[in-house]
């Protein structure tokens, strides 16, 4: 399983640390960085620091974190929802995050565990509590076959974005949309190895600590 940095967790959980500046993010997502939706947020501190920590993911997690963000966004603006655009990035960022690391995974399997590092983070960032309690929502729920019926629009749109950047469904909302990100940020046989990844956190979450310690 491929590893990328520790994420905030193992340590100093909710710290800030300097943000990187746009230009120096990494080459691959240069393309992604300048659509609209992603362009428009880069001067933002919460999304600054937000992407910062998305350096750590491994780098194809980490496209297909923008590519999510990306098409929630286009969805959010064909229907004309409002929602919190820099929380949602935010939450993108963090949405697998769980998939990361070796820290053990608790009953809520990866997705309750990127809700924790997105609440550390939304917390070291002084985000009030009812943002963060909907934000990380959206990241905890994003795994669902479909979103709650009481589901805002942040939750709706992760959900949204998350799924139609590895499956392909909910492609008619937004004709296009997919390939040409995928065509900018490309992640060849991306669904097969994140597939590959979740399961293998499935693993972590129900071998015992000492089994898993030794894969």
């Amino acid at each position: 399983m491929e590893e990328g940095s520790e994420l905030p967790g193992s340590g100093g959980e909710g710290a800030r640390r300097a943000s990187v500046p746009p230009a120096a993010l990494p080459g691959s997502w240069q393309p992604l960085l300048g659509r609209p939706g992603l362009a428009e947020l880069l001067g933002h501190p919460l999304a600054g620091a937000a992407l910062t920590e998305m350096c750590r993911l491994p780098p194809r997690v980490a496209v297909h974190s923008l590519r999510t963000f990306l098409l929630a966004d286009a969805c959010a603006r064909t229907r004309g929802t409002v929602y919190d655009r820099v929380g949602l990035l935010a939450a993108a960022a963090f949405h697998d995050a769980g998939l990361v690391g070796r820290a053990p995974l608790g009953h809520g399997g990866f997705p309750g565990r990127s809700a924790e590092l997105l609440d550390l983070f939304l917390a070291g960032h002084a985000v009030g509590a009812e943002r963060r309690r909907t934000l990380t929502r959206a990241v905890r729920e994003h795994m669902r076959p479909f979103p709650a019926r009481d589901a805002g629009p942040e939750a709706r749109l992760l959900h949204f974005g998350a799924w139609l950047d590895v499956t392909g469904r909910g492609e008619h909302l937004v004709p296009g949309d997919r390939r040409r990100l995928s065509g900018l940020a490309p992640t060849p046989w991306f669904a097969v190895s994140f597939s590959a990844r979740v399961a293998a956190c499935g693993l972590r979450r129900v071998l015992p600590a000492s089994v898993v310690a030794r894969r």
